[in-house]
């Protein structure tokens, strides 16, 4: 690795320890630093890495004596377009606080934490097959100029330098506003993010093979609908990897 980018990401975080002290931003009370995103090692351990048994599909976390693989009843009524999903962590309240604070505050000092998380859970799968472009999960103009950057963007960017697979963001674009899906029952995300994605103009694939980043998975719907119009225009299979799922 080359030593300038050491050298200037050692100037940054020297540049957030005079702006910010090194205090974790969870409890305020442990010693945190800029890598380790302003997140201490008592909070890190509220985070619950997702391990089997879980859902083949969906990534869903289940407890309980499961040794084969099994698709959960959640998947099996419905007509999910991506081959598979996972997340690395479960979707818990600490997990929950960083993600709110980081996407609608501008808390970007919690990226190197949850970008350390995505990385240590995708990167060994990822590196078993190969995989020819990560997608983030776009934003619509007027939410990303009011937002000022697409948190899937910057997952993306991190997984792709740690894993080398190329990061497009040219492929897929949201073509009408949604709602949030957080208050949404299923079928309403569902329809919600209906016709909300589409191709841009001149982009076709030819079988390549696509993973979809994003920050949270809950019932899949977004991801999915990003998954159809990646197959539609050409792509032979596409998985999801997020940062946490909903529960």
């Amino acid at each position: 690795m080359s030593a300038v980018p050491e050298l200037l990401r050692g100037w940054l975080n020297a540049g957030l320890g005079l702006v910010y002290p090194e205090v974790c931003q969870l409890c305020g009370a442990a010693r945190a630093t800029p890598a380790e995103g302003f997140v201490c090692d008592s909070c890190r351990t509220k985070v619950r890495f997702i391990e089997r048994p879980f859902c083949e599909r969906c990534g869903r976390p289940y407890q309980g004596d499961i040794t084969g693989r099994f698709e959960c009843p959640n998947c099996c009524d419905r007509e999910l377009q991506f081959q598979q999903a996972r997340s690395a962590v479960v979707a818990g309240d600490t997990m929950l606080d960083v993600i709110h604070r980081y996407k609608y505050t501008r808390a970007l000092w919690f990226e190197p934490f949850l970008a350390e998380l995505l990385i240590a859970a995708a990167k060994p799968e990822l590196a078993k097959e190969q995989w020819d472009f990560v997608v983030p999960v776009p934003l619509y103009p007027a939410k990303q100029r009011e937002r000022e950057f697409n948190q899937a963007a910057r997952l993306a960017k991190c997984l792709g330098a740690a894993v080398q697979i190329p990061v497009n963001k040219r492929l897929i674009r949201r073509v009408r506003p949604t709602y949030t899906q957080t208050v949404l029952s299923r079928a309403e995300r569902e329809e919600n993010v209906r016709n909300a994605f589409a191709m841009r103009r001149g982009q076709r694939l030819n079988g390549e093979r696509i993973v979809v980043v994003d920050d949270v998975l809950t019932t899949g719907a977004t991801t999915s609908a990003c998954a159809k119009v990646l197959r539609a225009g050409g792509a032979g299979e596409v998985c999801v990897w997020t940062v946490a799922r909903g529960i």
